[in-house]
Protein backbone atom coordinates (compact mmCIF):
# COMPACT_ATOMS: atom_id res chain seq x y z
CA UNK A 1 0.00 0.00 0.00
CA UNK A 2 2.79 2.40 0.87
CA UNK A 3 4.37 1.87 -2.55
CA UNK A 4 1.02 2.65 -4.26
CA UNK A 5 0.68 5.95 -2.39
CA UNK A 6 4.29 6.82 -3.20
CA UNK A 7 3.61 6.25 -6.89
CA UNK A 8 0.54 8.53 -6.89
CA UNK A 9 2.18 11.26 -4.81
CA UNK A 10 5.25 11.22 -7.03
CA UNK A 11 3.07 11.88 -10.07
CA UNK A 12 0.76 14.61 -8.77
CA UNK A 13 2.67 16.59 -6.15
CA UNK A 14 5.12 19.39 -7.05
CA UNK A 15 8.73 18.28 -6.79
CA UNK A 16 12.13 19.88 -6.63
CA UNK A 17 15.07 18.38 -8.50
CA UNK A 18 16.34 15.35 -6.57
CA UNK A 19 19.90 16.13 -7.60
CA UNK A 20 20.36 19.82 -6.86
CA UNK A 21 17.13 20.88 -5.12
CA UNK A 22 16.11 23.47 -7.69
CA UNK A 23 12.34 23.81 -8.21
CA UNK A 24 10.67 22.80 -11.43
CA UNK A 25 10.66 19.02 -11.64
CA UNK A 26 11.91 15.75 -10.23
CA UNK A 27 15.18 15.98 -12.19
CA UNK A 28 16.57 19.01 -14.02
CA UNK A 29 18.46 18.72 -17.29
CA UNK A 30 21.82 19.47 -15.68
CA UNK A 31 21.42 16.66 -13.16
CA UNK A 32 20.07 14.34 -15.84
CA UNK A 33 23.27 15.01 -17.76
CA UNK A 34 25.33 14.29 -14.63
CA UNK A 35 23.65 10.87 -14.43
CA UNK A 36 24.58 10.15 -18.03
CA UNK A 37 28.19 11.03 -17.24
CA UNK A 38 30.95 10.75 -19.82
CA UNK A 39 30.55 7.02 -20.42
CA UNK A 40 30.59 3.91 -18.27
CA UNK A 41 33.93 2.73 -16.94
CA UNK A 42 35.24 -0.39 -15.33
CA UNK A 43 35.32 -0.18 -11.54
CA UNK A 44 37.38 -2.28 -9.18
CA UNK A 45 37.12 -2.36 -5.38
CA UNK A 46 40.18 -2.88 -3.22
CA UNK A 47 40.43 -5.61 -2.12
CA UNK A 48 38.58 -7.48 -4.84
CA UNK A 49 36.27 -10.10 -3.28
CA UNK A 50 36.67 -13.65 -4.65
CA UNK A 51 34.29 -14.39 -7.50
CA UNK A 52 33.53 -10.77 -8.39
CA UNK A 53 32.91 -10.43 -12.16
CA UNK A 54 34.15 -7.43 -14.11
CA UNK A 55 32.00 -4.47 -13.04
CA UNK A 56 31.16 -1.30 -14.97
CA UNK A 57 29.64 1.82 -13.39
CA UNK A 58 27.83 4.63 -15.18
CA UNK A 59 28.98 7.43 -12.87
CA UNK A 60 30.90 8.27 -9.70
CA UNK A 61 28.92 8.12 -6.47
CA UNK A 62 29.23 11.84 -5.74
CA UNK A 63 27.17 15.03 -5.74
CA UNK A 64 24.05 14.88 -7.93
CA UNK A 65 24.30 11.16 -8.69
CA UNK A 66 24.51 10.33 -4.99
CA UNK A 67 21.53 12.58 -4.20
CA UNK A 68 19.39 11.06 -6.96
CA UNK A 69 20.17 7.48 -5.91
CA UNK A 70 19.31 8.24 -2.28
CA UNK A 71 16.09 10.02 -3.27
CA UNK A 72 14.97 6.98 -5.27
CA UNK A 73 16.12 4.39 -2.76
CA UNK A 74 15.30 5.94 0.60
CA UNK A 75 12.68 8.60 -0.12
CA UNK A 76 10.61 6.73 -2.70
CA UNK A 77 11.03 9.17 -5.60
CA UNK A 78 9.89 6.48 -8.00
CA UNK A 79 9.87 8.53 -11.19
CA UNK A 80 13.67 8.67 -10.92
CA UNK A 81 13.77 4.99 -11.90
CA UNK A 82 13.70 5.93 -15.60
CA UNK A 83 16.77 8.22 -15.68
CA UNK A 84 18.60 5.85 -13.33
CA UNK A 85 17.66 3.00 -15.68
CA UNK A 86 19.09 4.95 -18.61
CA UNK A 87 22.36 5.32 -16.71
CA UNK A 88 22.38 1.62 -15.81
CA UNK A 89 21.70 0.66 -19.43
CA UNK A 90 24.89 2.48 -20.44
CA UNK A 91 26.87 0.45 -17.90
CA UNK A 92 25.24 -2.77 -19.14
CA UNK A 93 26.27 -1.96 -22.72
CA UNK A 94 29.84 -1.49 -21.52
CA UNK A 95 29.71 -4.77 -19.59
CA UNK A 96 28.29 -6.71 -22.54
CA UNK A 97 28.96 -5.12 -25.95
CA UNK A 98 26.52 -6.38 -28.52
CA UNK A 99 24.28 -5.48 -31.44
CA UNK A 100 21.98 -2.52 -31.37
CA UNK A 101 22.41 1.25 -31.47
CA UNK A 102 23.83 3.24 -28.61
CA UNK A 103 27.21 3.91 -27.04
CA UNK A 104 29.76 1.15 -27.35
CA UNK A 105 32.36 -0.39 -29.63
CA UNK A 106 32.14 -0.31 -33.42
CA UNK A 107 30.21 -2.82 -35.48
CA UNK A 108 33.20 -5.10 -35.97
CA UNK A 109 33.93 -5.17 -32.24
CA UNK A 110 30.29 -5.93 -31.42
CA UNK A 111 30.22 -8.81 -33.89
CA UNK A 112 33.42 -10.26 -32.46
CA UNK A 113 32.02 -9.94 -28.93
CA UNK A 114 28.81 -11.70 -29.96
CA UNK A 115 30.71 -14.50 -31.68
CA UNK A 116 32.93 -14.95 -28.64
CA UNK A 117 29.86 -15.12 -26.39
CA UNK A 118 28.39 -17.84 -28.62
CA UNK A 119 31.61 -19.85 -28.30
CA UNK A 120 31.55 -19.47 -24.52
CA UNK A 121 28.00 -20.82 -24.34
CA UNK A 122 28.71 -23.70 -26.70
CA UNK A 123 31.76 -24.74 -24.67
CA UNK A 124 30.01 -24.55 -21.32
CA UNK A 125 29.51 -28.00 -19.71
CA UNK A 126 25.88 -29.03 -19.51
CA UNK A 127 24.71 -26.66 -22.24
CA UNK A 128 23.37 -28.20 -25.42
CA UNK A 129 23.31 -26.50 -28.78
CA UNK A 130 19.82 -25.15 -28.08
CA UNK A 131 20.63 -23.77 -24.63
CA UNK A 132 21.18 -20.25 -25.85
CA UNK A 133 18.96 -19.40 -28.82
CA UNK A 134 20.57 -17.04 -31.27
CA UNK A 135 19.23 -13.59 -30.51
CA UNK A 136 18.37 -14.72 -26.99
CA UNK A 137 17.86 -11.94 -24.46
CA UNK A 138 20.39 -10.41 -22.14
CA UNK A 139 19.36 -11.31 -18.60
CA UNK A 140 19.67 -8.48 -16.10
CA UNK A 141 19.68 -10.06 -12.65
CA UNK A 142 19.42 -7.55 -9.80
CA UNK A 143 20.90 -8.16 -6.37
CA UNK A 144 17.74 -8.73 -4.29
CA UNK A 145 16.98 -6.50 -1.34
CA UNK A 146 16.08 -8.00 2.02
CA UNK A 147 12.34 -8.40 2.57
CA UNK A 148 12.34 -6.08 5.56
CA UNK A 149 14.11 -3.38 3.51
CA UNK A 150 11.57 -3.72 0.68
CA UNK A 151 8.76 -3.50 3.23
CA UNK A 152 10.23 -0.41 4.86
CA UNK A 153 10.89 1.38 1.57
CA UNK A 154 7.77 0.20 -0.22
CA UNK A 155 9.74 -0.94 -3.27
CA UNK A 156 12.86 -2.81 -4.39
CA UNK A 157 15.16 -0.10 -5.82
CA UNK A 158 17.58 -2.33 -7.73
CA UNK A 159 14.80 -4.31 -9.40
CA UNK A 160 12.88 -1.16 -10.35
CA UNK A 161 15.99 0.37 -11.94
CA UNK A 162 16.80 -2.93 -13.69
CA UNK A 163 13.32 -3.03 -15.24
CA UNK A 164 13.78 0.53 -16.50
CA UNK A 165 17.21 -0.35 -17.92
CA UNK A 166 15.79 -3.40 -19.71
CA UNK A 167 13.17 -1.16 -21.32
CA UNK A 168 15.88 1.23 -22.50
CA UNK A 169 17.92 -1.63 -23.96
CA UNK A 170 14.91 -3.08 -25.76
CA UNK A 171 14.11 0.35 -27.16
CA UNK A 172 17.64 0.43 -28.59
CA UNK A 173 17.24 -2.95 -30.26
CA UNK A 174 18.84 -5.12 -27.55
CA UNK A 175 16.51 -7.83 -26.19
CA UNK A 176 16.67 -7.82 -22.39
CA UNK A 177 14.73 -9.35 -19.50
CA UNK A 178 14.78 -9.06 -15.72
CA UNK A 179 14.08 -12.58 -14.45
CA UNK A 180 13.31 -12.97 -10.75
CA UNK A 181 15.83 -15.73 -10.05
CA UNK A 182 17.53 -14.71 -6.79
CA UNK A 183 16.19 -14.44 -3.25
CA UNK A 184 17.55 -13.92 0.23
CA UNK A 185 18.08 -17.28 1.95
CA UNK A 186 18.79 -15.79 5.36
CA UNK A 187 18.82 -12.45 7.09
CA UNK A 188 21.93 -10.33 6.85
CA UNK A 189 23.06 -7.46 9.04
CA UNK A 190 23.01 -3.83 7.92
CA UNK A 191 26.08 -3.41 5.72
CA UNK A 192 26.73 0.21 6.68
CA UNK A 193 29.71 0.50 8.97
CA UNK A 194 31.16 -2.88 7.96
CA UNK A 195 34.56 -3.14 6.30
CA UNK A 196 35.23 -5.24 3.19
CA UNK A 197 36.06 -8.43 5.12
CA UNK A 198 33.00 -8.08 7.36
CA UNK A 199 30.73 -7.47 4.39
CA UNK A 200 31.96 -10.61 2.65
CA UNK A 201 31.30 -12.65 5.79
CA UNK A 202 27.91 -10.99 6.22
CA UNK A 203 26.59 -11.93 2.77
CA UNK A 204 28.38 -15.25 2.24
CA UNK A 205 25.76 -17.88 1.39
CA UNK A 206 22.95 -15.35 1.87
CA UNK A 207 21.56 -15.60 -1.68
CA UNK A 208 20.01 -18.55 -3.47
CA UNK A 209 18.11 -19.27 -6.66
CA UNK A 210 14.35 -19.68 -6.74
CA UNK A 211 12.89 -23.01 -7.97
CA UNK A 212 12.87 -23.20 -11.76
CA UNK A 213 15.54 -20.55 -12.18
CA UNK A 214 17.80 -22.87 -14.18
CA UNK A 215 15.36 -22.82 -17.10
CA UNK A 216 15.16 -19.03 -17.00
CA UNK A 217 18.93 -18.64 -16.81
CA UNK A 218 19.47 -20.89 -19.83
CA UNK A 219 17.83 -18.29 -22.09
CA UNK A 220 20.86 -16.00 -22.30
CA UNK A 221 23.93 -14.47 -20.67
CA UNK A 222 23.61 -12.81 -17.28
CA UNK A 223 24.71 -9.32 -16.30
CA UNK A 224 24.32 -8.75 -12.58
CA UNK A 225 22.98 -5.28 -11.77
CA UNK A 226 22.64 -3.04 -8.72
CA UNK A 227 22.24 0.64 -7.98
CA UNK A 228 25.55 0.99 -6.11
CA UNK A 229 28.76 -0.95 -5.57
CA UNK A 230 31.00 -0.29 -2.57
CA UNK A 231 33.06 -3.36 -1.62
CA UNK A 232 31.59 -5.68 -4.28
CA UNK A 233 30.64 -8.31 -1.69
CA UNK A 234 26.95 -8.45 -2.67
CA UNK A 235 27.73 -8.73 -6.39
CA UNK A 236 30.25 -11.52 -5.73
CA UNK A 237 27.65 -13.43 -3.70
CA UNK A 238 25.06 -12.92 -6.44
CA UNK A 239 27.55 -14.25 -9.02
CA UNK A 240 28.09 -17.35 -6.89
CA UNK A 241 24.35 -18.00 -6.56
CA UNK A 242 23.61 -17.49 -10.27
CA UNK A 243 26.51 -19.71 -11.32
CA UNK A 244 25.41 -22.44 -8.90
CA UNK A 245 21.96 -22.35 -10.53
CA UNK A 246 23.47 -22.89 -13.99
CA UNK A 247 23.61 -19.31 -15.24
CA UNK A 248 26.53 -17.80 -17.13
CA UNK A 249 27.59 -14.49 -15.57
CA UNK A 250 29.48 -12.39 -18.10
CA UNK A 251 29.76 -9.18 -16.10
CA UNK A 252 28.11 -6.76 -13.72
CA UNK A 253 26.83 -3.20 -14.04
CA UNK A 254 25.89 -0.55 -11.49
CA UNK A 255 24.64 3.00 -11.66
CA UNK A 256 27.41 4.32 -9.44
CA UNK A 257 30.52 3.43 -7.46
CA UNK A 258 32.56 5.57 -5.04
CA UNK A 259 35.08 7.84 -6.71
CA UNK A 260 38.17 6.13 -5.33
CA UNK A 261 37.02 2.83 -6.80
CA UNK A 262 36.91 4.00 -10.41
CA UNK A 263 39.68 2.43 -12.46
CA UNK A 264 40.69 5.17 -14.88
CA UNK A 265 43.51 3.26 -16.58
Amino acid sequence: MRGWWQEIADLVLPADCAGCGRPGGALCERCRGALRGSGARRVKPSPVPPGLPVVHAAVDYVDEARAVLLAHKERGALRLARPLGEALAGAVRAACPGPGPGPGPGVGSRRRAGAELDRVFEARPGYGSGARPRGGPLLLVPVPSARRAVGARGHDPARRIALAAAGVLRGGGRPARVPAVLRQRRRVSDQSGLDARQRRANVMGALGAVPGSGRLLAAGPVVLVDDLMTTGASLAEAARAVTAAGGLVIGAAVVAAPLMRINRN
